[in-house]
């Protein structure tokens, strides 16, 4: 692999954080009173493309990171070209992850998805766990810009075709009502074609909604990694060097090495890091899941009469229902469908994602 070349890992670091900052780990909840992403039929899931995920598209530096990279690994070549305004990075990524989620769960719902996402600036805002300060518009209209003008050259295989092709992150941006002071409220996205294919041929997995809260965007990239290989696994483990290149960074092992054990110590004492506890040993890191995201034996599979429900659709139970044990919530499920006479379920994801979402509402756990 090369990555040509890349600002240094200092560099990663957010605004204003220093060595021994003593900071929590997870930013706050800056919207208390907003259940992130659990919207009237859970219509905003958390969910990312898989072929980011896999691979460092986007740049982890808070400073304008202006150099080409180039990344080889088992066959795939990309090339990240970054316009004046520089590449796209980790946070402005946060508007594609919610493009994203909101095309997939309408397709959950039955409906036709759209290249092009209509939405509401305000929501975005929320969703993602940013500010709705007039400074939280401008950086939102800089992402846009940022994720318009990077230009992708790759032969990533996404919906089962793989070819070589050149083409922003998104398409186009179009900003359709203001307020009278200029603040954007609706917005019209559409997105590539690359971007819209993972999603259409549903590559995509869901985020932890912790995802937003993290500090650093090097956690936000160790993170995407861990979701995509670790999965509902026991454990994952990578290799220093390997996490390095899948990271995107061309700093000393030594400084990278670091970096790691920083944020291995923060999860010891804050228990912070979404889904997976983290830690290194000998140059591994090793990812463990942390609670319930472990396959359970196919309900089908046994010889019970119930739905089946796939095991991302148990990872989206357990974002619909934080603080519940999700496959008590399934047999739940299950007594409550012989008891209605088995009905024909159109949708038995929805179905039970809606039991999920009622549950908590009617008695939160956190």
């Amino acid at each position: 692999m090369t990555i040509e070349p890349s600002p240094s890992l200092f560099d990663v670091m957010p605004a204003g954080a220093a060595e021994g900052d003593d900071r929590t780990p997870l930013l706050p909840v800056r919207h208390p009173n907003q259940d992130l992403f659990i919207c009237d039929v859970l219509d905003a899931i958390p969910k990312d493309d898989m072929a980011s995920m896999e691979h460092p598209v986007f740049s982890l530096s808070t400073k304008p990171d202006n150099r080409m990279r180039r990344y080889e690994h088992n066959g795939s070549v990309i090339e990240i070209i970054p316009s004046g305004k520089g590449l796209a990075t980790i946070h402005d990524k946060d508007i594609l992850i919610y493009c994203i989620s909101q095309l997939v769960a309408k397709m959950n719902q039955g409906g036709t998805p759209s290249r092009t996402v209509r939405l509401q600036a305000y929501d975005m805002l929320v969703a993602t766990n940013r500010q709705t300060s007039g400074e939280g518009y401008r950086l939102m209209a800089d992402a846009l810009t940022r994720l318009r003008g990077t230009t992708v050259r790759t032969n990533i295989q996404t919906g089962g075709v793989e070819e070589t092709r050149i083409f922003g992150l998104i398409e186009e941006a179009k900003i359709t009502r203001k307020t009278f002071d200029g603040r954007m409220l609706d917005l019209e996205i559409t997105l590539s074609d690359w971007v819209y294919r993972s999603v259409i041929s549903k590559n995509v997995l869901t985020l932890h909604r912790d995802y937003f809260r993290l500090r650093k965007p090097f956690e936000r990239r160790m993170y995407e990694l861990a979701r995509k290989h670790c999965g509902m696994k026991d454990e994952w483990k990578i290799g220093l060097e390997l996490l390095q290149k899948k990271c995107g960074s061309n700093s000393p092992l030594r400084v990278f090495r670091a970096l790691v054990k920083k944020v291995c110590e923060h999860d010891a004492d804050h228990g912070h890091f979404p889904d997976y506890a983290v830690a290194i040993e000998d140059d591994v890191v090793l990812f463990r899941n942390r609670s319930g995201l472990k396959a359970k034996p196919d309900p089908v599979a046994v010889g019970r009469d119930a739905p089946f429900i796939d095991p991302e659709t148990m990872h989206d139970a357990k974002t619909a229902a934080p603080g519940y044990d999700i496959y008590a919530l399934y047999d739940e499920w299950v007594s409550w469908w012989h008891d209605m006479g088995k009905p024909e379920l159109k949708s038995p994801a929805g179905a039970f994602l809606g039991f999920c979402k009622k549950r908590h509402e009617r008695k939160p756990m956190r």
